[in-house]
């Protein structure tokens, strides 16, 4: 799936820790993201959301003139953007805080690289909607707006947990999407003990995308490692 429709949304990271923000910021521009403002401090984050308009903001719970719910509840007076917390802090009552004021995601540190990215695009996907939602794979085309494969003339319905693991794989560019990334993007934050129910759905997928789902072209095994989807240009 092109993803330029999103990489070119601007985004807005707050933390007070120097390695993160650089990080963050070079996971972001390594995977295409251009717009990019990073910051350390409630100050400069409402500063950089009046003056630079960010359509995605990553905010630190803990920051030294304040912290991310302040500053949450002051950007919501300028902007309904979507709001991610990026924090160290994994105590339950953080988190429902953070989610009870209506933030969209909540990621706890360490995270992995690739866990960080699917955040942010499911984020941005669920708030900006790309005009042109089409997937062509080597047996099928999937339309995302309708949630169906037209395969042979025949338009076959996806479910929800069908169309969240194409999503996931599609959008990542024909990248390796380990198994783990794979379960917490179907079923949230408690993934573990999901990998034969993820099996399951790729066999399912694989019968309504792949021309001879038992020798598939499209949704790829890569052994000890996850899934990844070969799209077809």
């Amino acid at each position: 799936m092109d993803n330029s429709f999103l990489h070119s949304k601007k985004i807005l990271l707050v933390d007070d820790e120097p390695d993160l923000l650089n990080m963050v910021s070079a996971i972001l521009k390594d995977d295409g993201f251009q717009d990019i403002t990073a910051v350390s401090t409630v100050r400069e984050g409402l500063a950089a959301v009046r003056c630079g308009r960010p359509d995605l903001a990553v905010l630190d719970v803990m920051l030294p003139d304040g912290d991310g719910f302040a500053l949450y509840r002051q950007i919501r007076n300028v902007s309904d953007m979507p709001v991610i917390f990026l924090t160290a802090r994994d105590e339950a009552s953080d988190k429902l805080a953070g989610l009870g004021l209506g933030a969209d995601d909540y990621i706890v540190k360490p995270f992995m690289p690739q866990e960080f990215l699917l955040r942010v695009y499911a984020v941005l996907r669920r708030c900006f909607k790309d005009e042109a939602p089409l997937l062509k794979l080597d047996a099928c085309t999937v339309d995302f707006s309708r949630a169906e494969v037209i395969k042979d003339g025949v338009t076959i319905p996806l479910t929800a947990k069908e169309y969240a693991l194409l999503e996931t794989l599609a959008r990542n560019g024909g990248r390796i999407i380990t198994t783990d990334a794979l379960c917490e993007a179907l079923w949230g934050d408690n993934p573990f003990g999901y990998e034969n129910s993820l099996n399951a759905h790729v066999r399912r997928v694989r019968e309504k995308i792949e021309a001879d789902p038992s020798r598939p072209v499209s949704l790829i095994t890569v052994k000890g490692l996850g899934y990844k989807l070969k799209t077809r240009t």
